[in-house]
């Protein structure tokens, strides 16, 4: 057992920081450490999360898996949780009310991002744990940045609640903090393209997304598949957590295999093109930008690398001609029919049945 010691504490932040710091630090998996917590995995992330009170108990346990007395973590978390609730206190009621009809609480809950309340108070102290800030006014500030310096794209009819958007992106960024990657080399990043694509002949997401994860991690990248709240319409967005570290959020919302991997790629563009200082939100509307038209280049050109691209306006539009094909440029059939539909070659309703479908499994 390591020596146990006591350390400065900072009671707005989570408890939960303080032990996935503990893991980034000692390269501790969730399962480690939920194994040595006697949790299992969903416990120990909601344990992390701060959606899981620290009782006598776990203080105990988690002296012995980290070191750091069961003392100081039952005060840190009465502390942390009488804040939160202070602060959440002296919001007017009125002003709380409002804010929670902005987020889609309910949603929230029932997809395990926060833990249901009986009231308005302890509704918003939640929220402001969720997302990490100590008042709604910081929350907003916090909102409109990310959403200015956002590049944003696709149709207006798909446009987001800010605050379903805002929950969504947290989401995000909760589960980025849990991926332990390299540091970020965009040069690194951009090799391993070719793996990536070869993920794309793999019918379930169940076996690609874990080798997809590993992959990205070891560049700097933590992808993270997170299903969307009610009304937020985003498909998928980019933006660094730190400055060594990128977060790729999917949503699966398109589910067929052309529509998902392309806008993984679309993504990777932005983080290998565009630097570390843009936020990128796909699924929302924008202006046509240079940015977004070199994204999808270096989605195309990752798909259907050369010489294939320049093979591919001759390609048969039949079953059997992209079968081959595809197989010849080591993708999936539906990623085929997907490009050759963007480029006028085929009807968009033409040939999809060789498209995948993928489930979405909470």
């Amino acid at each position: 057992m390591a020596e146990t010691h006591e350390f400065e504490p900072d009671w707005f932040s989570p408890p939960g920081e303080a032990i996935a710091e503990r893991l980034r630090h000692s390269q501790t998996s969730i399962s480690d450490f939920a194994f040595e917590m006697d949790l299992d995995e969903s416990g120990a992330e909601r344990l992390i999360d701060g959606r899981l009170e620290i009782t006598g108990s776990l203080a105990r346990r988690l002296e012995k898996a980290l070191g750091v007395s069961a003392d100081f973590w039952e005060t840190r978390e009465a502390h942390y949780r009488r804040d939160m609730n202070r602060l959440a206190a002296q919001i007017p009621a009125a002003a709380a009310k409002t804010w929670l009809r902005e987020l889609p609480v309910n949603d929230m809950a029932q997809m395990g991002w926060i833990e249901r309340q009986p009231d308005v108070t302890t509704k918003v102290a939640e929220c402001l744990r969720y997302f990490d800030v100590p008042s709604i006014a910081i929350f907003e500030r916090q909102v409109a940045d990310t959403i200015g310096r956002a590049k944003l794209r696709t149709s207006q009819t798909l446009k987001s609640n800010p605050g379903s958007l805002a929950a969504w992106l947290r989401r995000g960024e909760v589960e980025a903090r849990k991926i332990h990657c390299q540091p970020w080399n965009a040069d690194k990043f951009k090799a391993a393209i070719p793996a990536f694509r070869k993920l794309t002949l793999l019918r379930d997401p169940g076996i690609f997304l874990p080798r997809l994860i590993t992959l990205c991690s070891e560049n700097g990248v933590a992808v993270v598949v997170a299903k969307t709240p009610q009304g937020c319409r985003a498909s998928a967005a980019t933006k660094f957590v730190t400055k060594e570290k990128a977060l790729l959020l999917l949503s699966f919302r398109y589910l067929s295999d052309d529509h998902f991997w392309f806008s993984f790629f679309h993504e990777c563009g932005h983080l290998i093109l565009h630097g570390r200082e843009n936020v990128f939100i796909e699924g929302e509307p924008h202006e046509n930008s240079l940015q977004e038209d070199e994204a999808n280049e270096f989605a195309e050109t990752a798909l259907v690398p050369e010489p294939w691209s320049r093979l591919l306006e001759r390609v048969p539009a039949n079953k059997k001609e992209i079968l081959r094909f595809a197989a010849r440029v080591g993708v999936s059939p539906g990623i085929i029919v997907g490009q050759l539909q963007h480029r006028g070659k085929i009807k968009h309703n033409f040939l999809n049945y060789l498209k995948r479908r993928f489930e979405w499994v909470a």
